[in-house]
């Protein structure tokens, strides 16, 4: 997320009651993920085991539960539960605000883009030309639509990213203040769910097309000309290139990469990034041909075991 305008170091530092270490007017431009980050950008660390990716990473501020030495051109926060004061730095600059109407007066729609009955338009959303928006469809806050964009009944854009972190009395919730941003010329089947981004953005490429129930995680960047059969699921932080098929039914796990042009088979699961220009079936997948060698001879073992071991 990018701030409006950049708060000095010394204000942050004062709304979450932290100690710092740095330049008291360096400008803070806006929060995100580790994975994230860029020059100007506040993250946070909890763990001893992040410690060194979140003061080597591009964030020019990192909030921190321990003393450390501070890298060169860096600035740290000094808070007991950075998570908390992550989370208290969303609802402070992007707050939930309700709607009170079924189209919000501060979204703003495109020439042509017709609205069916039922659908709700988030603050702040921007909807190209000359879409369709069937009807029941939720738009949530902050989302940016293309030209020439169909989403079918009963979609959902932009819900809270899945993103808990377990304590002992309960899970907290990661709060979200990213976005879906989709291209133009896409077409979202019925029933679908694009989480928008804990703090960077969902991307979803022009001309890709999905069918109904599919779900997207959250930070997922799927490319151009991309076809998305039903009931996949997509997991948060994968990044899809260009010109993927992928049929129906199929899981992905998160943070891996699936090469351009693709194909992966209906019922399928994909445990670790995948080199593109390839077709692939199985669970875990692999190469079909590789996959259906393995079948074949998995079916024989009862003859096999007729032949040999009686």
């Amino acid at each position: 997320m990018i701030f409006i305008s950049a708060i000095p170091l010394k204000d942050v530092a004062a709304f979450i009651g932290a100690s710092y270490e740095g330049d008291a007017m360096f400008p803070v431009t806006g929060l995100n993920e580790i994975h994230m980050v860029s020059y100007g950008d506040l993250t946070f660390v909890d763990h001893p085991k992040y410690y060194t990716k979140a003061l080597t990473s591009k964030a020019s501020v990192i909030i921190i539960n321990q003393k450390v030495e501070c890298p060169e051109g860096k600035m740290l926060l000094f808070h007991d539960d950075p998570f908390a004061a992550y989370t208290s730095l969303v609802r402070r600059f992007r707050p939930f605000t309700a709607s009170a109407s079924a189209i919000s007066t501060t979204s703003d729609i495109g020439e042509g883009t017709v609205i069916q009955p039922g659908a709700f338009i988030g603050n702040q959303v921007v909807i190209g030309k000359n879409c369709i928006i069937h009807a029941n469809v939720s738009i949530n806050d902050y989302t940016i639509i293309g030209d020439n964009v169909v989403i079918h009944a009963n979609s959902v854009i932009g819900a809270d990213a899945y993103y808990f972190q377990r304590k002992p009395e309960g899970y907290r919730k990661l709060e979200s203040c990213g976005r879906v941003v989709i291209g133009d010329n896409v077409e979202i089947g019925a029933l679908c769910s694009i989480d928008r981004g804990v703090s960077g953005d969902t991307l979803i490429g022009k001309g890709t097309k999905f069918d109904n129930h599919v779900q997207v995680g959250h930070d997922t960047r799927i490319g151009s000309n991309c076809l998305i059969g039903a009931h996949t699921a997509i997991a948060g932080v994968t990044c899809i290139e260009d010109d993927v098929i992928i049929w129906a039914k199929v899981a992905i796990n998160k943070d891996i990469v699936i090469g351009k042009g693709a194909v992966i088979l209906a019922t399928s699961a994909i445990d670790k990034s995948l080199p593109g220009g390839i077709t692939y079936f199985g669970s875990p997948a692999i190469e079909a041909r590789k996959k259906w060698k393995e079948l074949i001879m998995l079916r024989r073992l009862p003859e096999l075991y007729d032949k040999f071991l009686q």
